[in-house]
């Protein structure tokens, strides 16, 4: 059944424009604390504690925004809102023999999680993905080989003990696995970058680089443009296949950065000022993925001094 659109009261909505003003301002703490105010006046408002929940994540307060993001508004794409029904039951994350990952989200969401098909099928469950068909022939290098299913029409699913959504697998399996899981060759030449994200994305104004910064980082010795437009890459198999060959991917918040680190591929992802929950803060480092290394933005709107930095980083490299 889809979800209904919330209407929210006039209070709860100020509550949250609050938090969105505290974060702007990076009183991030205080963000926090006033949506947990608002949810002891509002218990149970499921919009103020999927927002706390990302909040509490950003800050890697997993263990108490996890539960929280549960309570997300869930975007399947080409779909109505809201979770499917389907004749098995979701996971709950008691054992199982066989389960059937659901996409949900953006692409790069797709490959975030895609780690936990994989995960799946190394504890012995028989793990099946269901995906954007631009990712179908990049999840067929998963480590360990899961079942993967193109979501686009009619789909016959397979048989499974259950499903879940990618995104709700940290809190229903409890782990969070860091480990390469596309397989790919190491090594390489060259410098992949991407200087934007897709137009449409509702925080594409504050991930992307402005125009004369964009042009800068692309115009740097040994940069090769990671847009598909610009490579001709018909899927994320073919942009894996061009960033295998590459010494390490400039990017800002994008898809590429998730492929790159699934790979395991040495990879600088440039972030404004109040980055995505995943990214986190105040490190230059990711739990999710190892190969990567953060530049934050160090008041909003800085890129200048986030493309200094890196271009500092990759002088270290030899580039």
């Amino acid at each position: 059944m889809a979800d209904a659109t919330p209407v929210l009261p006039p209070n709860v909505i100020a509550a949250i424009n609050y938090s969105y003003d505290l974060e702007r301002r990076g009183l991030f703490e205080d963000a926090i604390s006033a949506l947990q105010g608002a949810l002891r006046t509002f218990p149970g408002e499921r919009e103020i504690e999927w927002r706390l929940g990302t909040l509490l994540m950003r800050e890697g307060r997993f263990d108490e925004g996890l539960p929280l993001w549960e309570r997300r508004p869930v975007n399947m794409g080409g779909r109505a809102a809201g979770k499917p029904t389907l004749a098995i039951p979701e996971w709950d994350g008691r054992p199982v023999s066989s389960l059937l990952i659901l996409q949900e989200q953006g692409l790069g969401d797709q490959i975030m999680f895609a780690r936990y098909a994989a995960w799946a099928q190394g504890q012995g469950i028989a793990a099946s993905i269901l995906c954007h068909p631009l990712l179908v022939r990049l999840f067929q290098k998963l480590e360990p080989a899961v079942n993967v299913v193109p979501g686009v029409g009619r789909v016959a699913l397979p048989a499974c003990d259950a499903w879940a959504l990618g995104p709700s697998m940290p809190f229903l399996s409890g782990v969070r696995p860091s480990a390469t899981y596309i397989a790919s060759q190491a090594g390489g030449q060259g410098i992949g970058v991407m200087t934007t994200g897709r137009p449409e994305h509702v925080n594409d104004q504050n991930r992307s680089l402005p125009p004369e910064l964009a042009a800068q980082v692309s115009g740097w010795k040994g940069a090769r443009d990671l847009a598909p437009g610009a490579t001709g890459a018909a899927d994320f198999e073919d942009t894996r296949r061009i960033v295998e060959g590459l010494d390490v991917v400039v990017t800002v918040d994008t898809s590429v950065a998730h492929l790159a680190g699934a790979m395991g591929k040495p990879c600088f992802v440039m972030l404004p000022f109040n980055p995505d929950w995943r990214w986190m803060r105040d490190r230059s480092d990711s739990p999710w993925y190892p190969s990567i290394r953060l530049f934050r933005q160090p008041s909003p709107d800085d890129w200048a001094s986030v493309v200094a930095q890196v271009r500092e980083a990759l002088d270290a490299r030899g580039h």
